[in-house]
């Protein structure tokens, strides 16, 4: 990674590229929702099925679920959602500008008018997104967008094991949106109030916790490796007691230098069996796991490693930002591995107003695409420098060039990304 990378240079890219736009941007906006574009859709998509991939398909202690953003209001009430899902807000009172005290560079200056000594006493705000479900708002329709995705599968626990009874350790998986409306979003993707989740609830014997915890420890570290972070960039943090949620026995934030600094990539929890008994006590179902073969019961402890999609995204874009100079001239391009790049070929006749050369090129392109569907680019757009460049930029590992030669001996020309580096191959090779 390129250390001097600034945030504008991310930004930047990413929209002039198509991996992603301002929310509602014709209409001038909204605050901390983005919109995704081919090329970010594509890489989304990328690492969410590498994350399926390593922690579900990969194993056979694993089972995927996909709740409902719609939940009763009782399970954010045990949850202690309702009361406690909630952030220091204070006001300017001068621009009336609303932040989070815990946030803000100055406690005693507005970031927005710059005026000092003006805000009021902080008062709790709580994240939730509120709405009525069905035709009558009153108390009884409350519901809430969902602030996180574990939850629902907390709720989807007994019903896995009475379908499947699952020996112990075992875990539930789930890719989902989640909501939250924060005060004062900010930095790009990384804080926004509409973003997607990879959370793993793993249910444990209440004696054998610390074992499971270690094993996730080093299956994060296995998929930090699998995005192409470096791992001097990634840092453990063991969290305090005092600045731990208010369920977890044990916390470790695994951070990740972003160019706005040393902030949270994801976390680990060791949530006990708060969630679980919670739903027992309040729900009057019985949450308890009963042992095979024995007469042992236990309501389960729960190891939690929670990714978030946006934060990976942007820690891999970090990551793989580069600049060099070639031929005199500056060059970006990102080196995304192959498994995560939104595009894994581009194709190109060397000229376009060749017909027998575009002929050509189509078929290899045609022939790459059944191998690699929504992943090769069709690209004849400028001369051929052109759309290296281009396709440096957005990531791509290969450019497939379709020449003259090809027509005589069924080589092409292969390009790559890294090194500028050309080689003829025959097609049937790649």
């Amino acid at each position: 990674m390129n250390s001097d990378v600034k945030l504008e240079d991310i930004v930047s890219l990413a929209k002039r590229r198509g991996f992603i736009w301002q929310g509602s941007e014709v209409y001038g906006g909204l605050r901390g929702t983005w919109d995704y574009g081919p090329l970010g859709v594509q890489l989304k998509r990328n690492i969410m099925n590498l994350w399926w991939q390593m922690f579900v398909d990969a194993r056979d202690d694993m089972y995927g679920v996909d709740a409902a953003i719609l939940m009763n209001q009782k399970v954010w009430q045990a949850s202690g959602h309702v009361d406690t899902f909630t952030d220091p807000l204070v006001e300017c009172s001068s621009c009336k500008g609303r932040f989070r005290a815990d946030k803000l560079d100055d406690p005693n200056k507005c970031p927005t008018c710059g005026e000092t000594d003006i805000f009021s006493e902080p008062k709790q705000f709580n994240m939730m997104f509120k709405t009525n479900v069905g035709p009558v708002a009153d108390e009884n329709s409350v519901s809430y967008l969902r602030p996180e995705t574990a939850q629902g599968i907390f709720t989807n626990y007994k019903n896995v094991i009475d379908t499947f009874y699952p020996d112990l350790p075992f875990g539930l998986a789930q890719v989902g949106k989640a909501f939250r409306n924060e005060i004062s979003p900010r930095d790009f993707v990384f804080r926004s109030r509409e973003f997607e989740q990879m959370e793993i609830e793993f249910f444990v014997h209440p004696d054998r916790w610390q074992e499971s915890f270690d094993h996730w420890v080093t299956e994060c570290k296995r998929f930090f490796d699998a995005l192409g972070l470096d791992p001097s960039m990634v840092h453990e943090l063991e969290v305090p007691k005092d600045d731990r949620a208010h369920y977890s026995k044990r916390t470790i934030d695994f951070e990740f230098d972003y160019p706005i600094g040393r902030e949270e990539l994801m976390g680990l929890a060791y949530r006990t069996d708060f969630d679980l008994k919670n739903i027992h006590d309040n729900s009057g179902k019985n949450m308890e796991y009963r042992v095979k073969g024995s007469d042992e019961t236990f309501i389960p402890h729960v190891i939690e490693p929670s990714f978030g999609v946006e934060r990976a995204l942007m820690a891999v874009l970090c990551s793989s930002y580069r600049e060099d100079e070639q031929n005199g001239e500056k060059r970006v391009y990102l080196a995304l591995s192959e498994h995560l790049a939104p595009v894994r070929y581009a194709v190109s006749p060397l000229l376009k107003n060749k017909p027998e050369l575009v002929e050509k090129a189509r078929e290899v392109y045609a022939s790459l695409s059944k191998k690699y569907p929504g992943r090769v680019m069709w690209d004849d757009n400028g001369n051929i420098g052109k759309r290296y460049r281009r396709q440096d930029e957005i990531g791509t590992p290969e450019c497939v060039v379709i020449d003259f030669d090809t027509l005589e001996d069924g080589t092409v020309t292969v390009r790559d990304r890294d090194t500028t580096k050309q080689n003829r191959k025959i097609i049937e090779e790649i």
